[in-house]
């Protein structure tokens, strides 16, 4: 069984979010068990000196346009990735927008993705093609039409983020306007990658079981949760997981300090580190911290409407993040008139692997999470997470049951429940045996995608049965 894994992002080569993460640790532990390559753009900012050039190039008919695909490839822990390079792609030196904003022409640019994609799995002879959300999702339907034989998987990672676009770019896609259905591809008179990959797909997945049941509410289905319905049979949710090998604090070459859980101990050599950077005395107050982005479903408006009554509170904040908008200019402002208030902006991955081995909690309010990654990669390295209770976050951190993944976890996002939470997480910060007790529990739990893999080796086996 041969299997393409598509994705707009993969680390170590482009990241913006887990959804690179994601893109290298699920291939890595499914290449354990299948014949499994990876494919993804070439962007322009990216080394080419570090890629190799393929013998295999073909072209890529959009309307009126040629565009000719020329193919390099690398191998990072034993898995094969292509990169898709075309002028109309590979130009742009952010991943999906500018500093204007989102780039004008992404429609293009991805829908030539999409047909690499089918073309590439053609040229291979896959029996499968994993497609990871909106920008890959247009391939579900030409394979479908052009490859029968191909049988495809659509993973959602956010529903929230669907691939919209003006309905004129049917005719420069060539599709036709038979799928342009409330059944099909077209939403609010709207052409709808996602619903592409949800419609054609043999199988859906999201990332986590919690998620998948979420999203067939109207209070997170973003629109679409009617049309899910519709296609429950084929939707499953499978937990995501980290690469237990690049988050390891007992190897991690960018911490301070090394530690494990029988050395916890250790760990505070990283928190000492961090309050030195800061410019702070040695302290016993509890570091919280936060690795996000800036944006809606981050909980930051929760978190500023919070935030003043928080740092009120005998403990330390530290944030990294990254974005541009009105949040960022209320956190300056905040952290102005509070000294226990550090911001950190511009993601760095050595920095946020320092930061969660420094912190005591980590603080995650989102307002909804597919699935995240960052809770599971702060237990790994000793923090404990302060998580509000939905999606993923529900599937993988557990309040007052000795069950892999403990940590603090309130289940409304008000300022309230918020404020509670972080009392809590106090309370046990303030209980020394009983706070080791979680840590060391939660660094031996298996949060690799190990398991998960086997889910996904499982659905795929019935495809091609």
């Amino acid at each position: 069984m041969k299997i393409l894994f598509a994705a707009s992002e993969i680390f170590p080569f482009a990241k913006t979010g887990g959804l690179a993460d994601v893109a290298q640790a699920l291939p890595h532990s499914l290449s354990k068990h299948v014949d499994i390559v990876c494919v993804m753009p070439l962007y322009d900012f990216m080394d080419k000196s570090l890629l190799q050039k393929s013998e295999l190039s073909f072209s890529v008919i959009l309307g009126d346009i040629t565009h000719l695909i020329t193919l390099y490839t690398s191998n990072y822990k034993g898995v094969t990735t292509y990169f898709i390079q075309t002028p109309m792609l590979s130009d742009s030196q952010e991943l999906y927008s500018s500093s204007s904003g989102s780039y004008a022409n992404n429609n293009p640019n991805f829908g030539i993705f999409c047909a690499a994609i089918v073309l590439l799995a053609k040229e291979l002879h896959v029996d499968i093609v994993h497609l990871n959300d909106w920008h890959t999702a247009l391939a579900a339907l030409w394979i479908k039409e052009s490859a029968p034989q191909i049988k495809t998987v659509f993973t959602i990672h956010n529903l929230a983020y669907q691939g919209l676009f003006d309905a004129s770019m049917l005719k420069y896609f060539g599709i036709d306007t038979k799928y342009f259905t409330m059944q099909g591809i077209e939403f609010h008179n709207q052409l709808s990658f996602i619903k592409a990959g949800i419609a054609y797909s043999d199988i859906v997945t999201t990332v986590s079981p919690q998620y998948a049941k979420e999203i067939m509410s109207e209070r997170f289905g973003c629109g679409l949760h009617t049309f899910l319905h519709t296609h429950k049979e084929k939707i499953f949710g499978i937990i995501n997981g980290i690469d237990l090998e690049l988050f390891n604090p007992q190897t991690d070459t960018a911490l301070r300090a090394t530690f494990s859980s029988t050395n916890i101990n250790s760990k505070y050599l990283n928190k000492n580190a961090l309050l030195k950077e800061l410019s702070l005395e040695i302290s016993q107050k509890p570091l919280f911290v936060m690795v996000s982005r800036l944006a809606e479903q981050k909980g930051f408006d929760l978190l500023i409407d919070s935030i003043e009554q928080i740092l009120k509170k005998n403990l330390i904040l530290v944030i990294q993040v990254d974005g541009e908008n009105s949040y960022k200019q209320k956190l300056v402002s905040i952290a102005k008139r509070f000294k226990n208030l550090f911001l950190q902006f511009g993601y760095n991955e050595d920095k946020s692997h320092r930061l969660y081995a420094a912190g005591d909690f980590l603080l995650m309010p989102s307002l909804y999470e597919p699935c995240g990654l960052s809770q599971m990669i702060a237990m790994r390295y000793g923090a404990v997470p302060v998580v509000h209770g939905v999606g993923g976050l529900l599937d993988t951190v557990h309040e007052n049951q000795q069950k892999c993944g403990e940590g603090i976890v309130f289940s409304h996002p008000t300022e309230d429940a918020l404020l509670d939470a972080v009392d809590r997480a106090l309370k046990l910060g303030n209980n020394t045996k009983e706070m080791k007790r979680v840590i060391g529990f939660n660094m031996e739990c298996d949060f690799s995608f190990d398991k998960s893999a086997l889910s996904y080796i499982h659905h795929y086996k019935e495809l091609v049965a």
